[in-house]
């Protein structure tokens, strides 16, 4: 049989590339709108991110009557020479093959196409370049093509005695290639949905230079004995003068509440306390009481004698509530090595480490 050289078959339509674009735009929107809005304590785009994905969800719904009957539309089924063929090795009884086809459909033109299919290694000896076999794809598919390994007697009748000739023309990509095509599309729109929603609030998530309405920059003030206190959008720290410690009776309890003057108060996700100096690290602003703990609320009387049942040396405590309720770290380092007490919120003492 002589082929005859032809138009090659379609290529997927824009219709179904430009849904590849919108799945991942979607998926990509919703979540980042979703992270972005816990970021920035904005609930119009943590609901935001939910809901623009169930919007896309319900779009797919309304076209699966379509999709389905487009499916529905039956295999074409054609004649094919082997061009080339390349098994992968392996143990494995079905054997991964690259096959090259020139393809001949019936009352259609002829096209050259690279497919991977799986191949029991008994099947692979009746397989041979030049050899004819029986195919199967979508019509509007067909670089979806499969060989078909047990065909009806009339098509195993046809290739046993066909004589095809190889097809001229531009080699199709094949399955995989079409699948490759896809997640590039999907993963083009995921790009172009995050940068949607990352483009407009970059100067709140970024703090560009002049994008961002201005804010206060850091505050020091001086106080009595010599303190200072520093306070900005995320940090606070107070250094006392000489002579002065934070274990000192009032002295932490009132840095703290130099860095949390605002009626609203400040939430912290970390605390340390050192000496002289104390650093707080503050929760983002914006209302919220669901993140980090109330500086104020610690149990400021217990701490001097936590550090002093710690051990001598030079001591550190930390406070945070990272992995559940608040839990303060006290850490001294001297002659002996470094010696760790934890306690709860109400000062109790949980465990101890290094005696």
């Amino acid at each position: 049989m002589t082929i005859t050289a032809d138009t090659p078959p379609a290529r997927p339509g824009p219709g179904r590339l430009l849904r590849e674009v919108l799945t991942g735009a979607a998926v990509g929107g919703a979540v980042a709108a979703f992270v972005v809005g816990c970021v920035l304590e904005r609930a119009s785009l943590v609901v935001l991110g939910p809901l623009l994905g169930a919007a896309y969800g319900l779009l797919l719904l309304a076209t699966r009557p379509r999709r389905r009957r487009e499916a529905a539309v039956a295999p074409r089924t054609a004649l094919a020479r082997i061009e080339a063929l390349e098994a992968a090795g392996g143990e494995a009884t079905d054997m991964p093959t690259r096959f090259e086809l020139s393809v001949v459909p019936d009352g259609a033109p002829a096209f050259r196409v690279e497919i991977r299919q799986e191949v029991h290694v008994a099947e692979l000896a009746d397989l041979r370049a030049g050899g004819a076999v029986v195919v199967t794809y979508p019509p509007d598919r067909p670089e979806r093509i499969r060989i078909v390994r047990r065909p009806t007697p009339e098509w195993e009748e046809r290739a046993a005695g066909a004589s095809l000739d190889p097809a001229p023309g531009p080699l199709l990509g094949g399955e995989a290639a079409g699948y490759r095509e896809e997640g590039y599309l999907v993963l083009l729109g995921l790009l172009l949905g995050v940068a949607a929603v990352l483009l407009p609030l970059r100067a709140e998530l970024f703090g560009l230079a002049g994008t961002a309405p201005a804010r206060p920059g850091p505050a020091a003030t001086a106080s009595g004995g010599g303190s200072t206190t520093t306070v900005t959008s995320g940090m606070g720290t107070v250094v006392l003068g000489p002579g002065r410690s934070m274990l000192d009776p009032g002295e932490l309890r009132a840095a703290v509440e130099s860095l949390t003057e605002r009626p609203e108060g400040r939430r912290a996700l970390t605390l340390v306390v050192r000496e002289r100096l104390l650093t707080v690290v503050l929760a983002p602003s914006g209302g919220t009481r669901t993140g980090g703990f109330d500086p104020r609320s610690l149990p400021y009387d217990r701490l001097p004698a936590l550090v002093e049942e710690a051990g001598a040396g030079e001591w550190q405590v930390t406070a945070d509530a990272l992995a559940g309720p608040l839990v303060l770290r006290i850490v001294v380092t001297g002659d002996g090595g470094a010696r760790t007490l934890e306690a709860d919120g109400r000062g109790r003492v949980l465990r101890r480490t290094g005696d």
